[in-house]
């Protein structure tokens, strides 16, 4: 396992197996990472890069109204504290959006919860990208990530770990020129810093206009479906659903 720091602020990384990864980006203790996954450390958000699949395992955010702004815009880039064949390139998405897959780019942790920080353009490393269908990228996955923003205030921020889930195979992205894995699902873990938590699970084939409320799930469930395990602290909470409108 690797640890990549971009401010040492960011992490206190003990080495004794059974300790805690903590970070600004995940307090109540950072998910697990797997043997040779890269775990990085940016200014806005921490993950867990998988080599083999090209995504990230797991990314972990603050939502703080204090990084709102407008959206400054995308322009891709890879990740320069990652080796090249790590993650995949912007060139490996040509043709995904228009092919049986229709994938958009999408961002783990979204640009628009960032906008307003000097930090922005490390949202549009492709470390924090992967294939999501259009329709659920555009839809309820989307619709949670504003109603996340929505159920913060000055000083009541909340925490997210979002990442993959592979429970079935999918079609490959027909421009990438290297192994990779597409996603079938994604998890979305919302908290705050007394651990109170809600879950959510979305497929790739969720529709345009479903509910994100009528994806919610356990924490049993989003660590039955991922390789590696949440934070212990995290306890759900109807509280957190509320918040998010559901």
């Amino acid at each position: 396992m690797k640890f990549i720091n971009t401010a040492i602020l960011f992490a206190i990384v003990t080495f004794n197996a059974s300790a805690d990864v903590l970070s600004v980006h995940c307090p109540l203790g950072c998910p697990s990472n797997q043997t040779n996954n890269d775990l990085v450390f940016g200014h806005l958000y921490a993950f867990s890069n998988n080599p083999q699949t090209k995504f990230a395992d797991w990314v972990s955010y603050e939502v703080d109204v204090v990084n709102f702004g407008d959206t400054p815009g995308r322009k891709w880039a890879v990740d320069p504290l990652l080796g090249e064949t790590e993650t995949l390139e912007a060139s490996d998405y040509k043709g995904a959006s228009s092919s049986a897959l229709q994938a958009d780019r999408g961002h783990q942790a979204p640009l628009a919860s960032f906008a307003g920080s000097r930090h922005w353009s490390e949202l549009n490393y492709l470390s924090n990208i992967t294939p999501q269908d259009k329709d659920l990228n555009q839809g309820p996955w989307k619709n949670l990530e504003v109603a996340v923003r929505n159920a913060v205030s000055f000083r009541k921020s909340l925490f997210v770990i979002t990442g993959p889930i592979y429970e079935t195979d999918m079609t490959s992205m027909p421009g990438a020129d290297e192994e990779h894995q597409v996603p079938s699902a994604y998890f979305k873990v919302v908290y705050d810093k007394s651990g109170k938590t809600a879950a959510f699970i979305m497929q790739q084939s969720a529709g345009r206009n479903d509910d994100y409320c009528q994806t919610t799930t356990s924490l049993k469930q989003v660590n039955a479906s991922v390789g590696f395990e949440l934070p212990q602290r995290l306890k759900h909470s109807t509280e957190i659903n509320s918040r998010l409108g559901c």
